[in-house]
């Protein structure tokens, strides 16, 4: 009788049933507050980089806002695991493995804790030679060596908040998470305006409101977590690693993680190539990415449903649901993503007047809305395509191919067509070359396996 009780309060909060039922609606019900939290996160950063630099200085803002490449670096790895972690427990779910959801729920507790303590101390000690690596300006390496110091501080908290994040999300919750962003954010820019303006901060006093809001959205998840029913619950008395679903984490995780290493390390050399045309090209750039994060979570959002439907549905054994996840992910993704692309490129002067007014600032910004961000919708393309695989346990092989596409390809167009020819815009265009590459390969590879494994599977049954 209690285990019926608590089954049925488990249904009452997994807000999305996946394997039965209408699919447009609930994707669009999973992926809505997805992008609404992703914008919030960004908005951590983007608030950071707007507040210094109307209120402080555009040193201060090119140590805010070509930061964000080393942290991505050093985050991605794990963050890949926590991907790892959500199709591992929706697979659990869709087979109604209750021991399986249990274990994971304590392996994902551990693998959070020791990450964040891991990338907290690894990131206070290769700030300052990373920064010297990447030819940092000598006006901005100082203000930006501070920053990361104080940003690694919180690592911890953001590593609960996302490993969390991806358990609520393996059961189909998507808004609490996001409610959780909503506070956080909120104290974030309060916090902003207070050190920044009130008491004469600079980028320490961003970097400060940034870790109290991820400390503040770590507690709401920890709170959440503490109350779900079994087996969802996670009870801190029993966090511990079991082999076998860290196994299965790591084998998805660690290439989707590795891929995002990569590909920020090849990002990494393109802001290098950036730092070489000074401190405004950097304060431009950094100015414009802001709008490119907040249109890829557009995609990611798309993705991670992906993921979270295709792998639910792939262990329930519903195998034309997975080829429609897959359909419907990808068209909201391209037509969203392209949407927002073109209204900040259509209102550029608004958008970049947000985070500076200085005139060669909105200069380079505006020469990276127009080659980069037009034309970003495309890699929703290998994005859409690589989840799904993903969600069908094939992680290697996007990885493979997104390194190659998106990585390999950029490296090799900064050190050969960027170093002739030594223009700006030169530089920017080969992201939307290689995101059509990328797609193209990562597509292909998805038709191919998809066809093979459901041809399996249906012959097996």
């Amino acid at each position: 009788m209690a285990e019926k009780s608590s089954t049925a309060t488990t249904r009452s909060v997994v807000r999305i049933d996946m394997i039965h039922g209408g699919m447009i609606r609930k994707i669009l019900m999973f992926s809505l507050p997805l992008i609404a939290s992703g914008i919030l996160q960004q908005s951590f950063n983007a608030i950071d980089v707007a507040v210094v630099g109307r209120f402080s200085s555009s040193r201060a803002l090119a140590a805010v806002g070509s930061n964000g490449v080393i942290i991505s670096i050093l985050i991605n790895l794990f963050i890949g695991i926590s991907i790892g972690a959500n199709v591992v427990i929706a697979n659990y779910i869709g087979r109604n493995n209750h021991n399986g959801i249990r274990k994971s729920v304590a392996t994902v507790g551990a693998v959070a804790l020791i990450s964040g303590i891991f990338l907290m101390l690894i990131g206070l000690c290769i700030t300052r030679p990373i920064l010297e690596w990447m030819d940092t300006p000598s006006d901005v390496i100082d203000l930006a060596a501070l920053y990361l110091r104080i940003i690694f501080l919180g690592m911890p908290f953001m590593m609960i908040y996302n490993f969390g994040a991806a358990i609520m999300r393996s059961m189909g919750d998507t808004k609490r998470p996001f409610y959780a962003l909503i506070v956080g954010g909120t104290v974030n820019t309060l916090l902003n305006l207070l050190l920044v303006i009130r008491f004469g901060m600079s980028v320490e006093g961003v970097a400060i409101a940034t870790v109290v809001a991820n400390m503040i959205n770590a507690a709401f998840i920890i709170y959440w977590l503490r109350r779900e029913p079994a087996p969802y619950r996670l009870e801190l008395r029993r966090i511990s690693i079991s082999r076998n679903e860290l196994g299965k984490m790591l084998r998805i995780g660690v290439p989707a993680g590795v891929q995002g290493m990569v590909f920020s390390l090849a990002n990494l050399f393109i802001q290098s190539a950036i730092n070489g045309y000074g401190s405004d090209a950097i304060a431009g750039s950094a100015a414009a990415l802001n709008y490119e994060v907040y249109c890829y979570f557009i995609i990611s959002a798309f993705v991670q449903a992906a993921v979270a439907f295709i792998s639910q549905n792939y262990g329930a054994g519903n195998y034309d649901r997975c080829r429609r996840a897959f359909r419907c992910c990808m068209i909201f993704s391209l037509v969203s993503c392209a949407l927002a692309n073109i209204l900040i490129v259509w209102q550029h002067s608004f958008f970049l007047g947000l985070f500076s007014t200085d005139p060669q600032v909105m200069h380079y910004g505006m020469i990276r809305l127009h080659c980069v961000l037009m034309f970003q919708f495309i890699a929703s393309s290998y994005e859409i395509s690589g989840g799904a695989l993903r969600g069908l346990g094939y992680s290697m092989t996007p990885t493979i191919l997104t390194v190659f596409g998106t990585c390999v390809l950029r490296l090799i167009w900064v050190y050969t067509i960027n170093a002739h020819y030594h223009k700006f815009d030169i530089l920017m265009w080969i992201y939307p070359i290689s995101w059509a590459i990328t797609g193209l390969m990562v597509g292909t590879a998805y038709y191919v396996v998809s066809r093979k494994v459901f041809r399996h599977c249906t012959h097996s049954i």
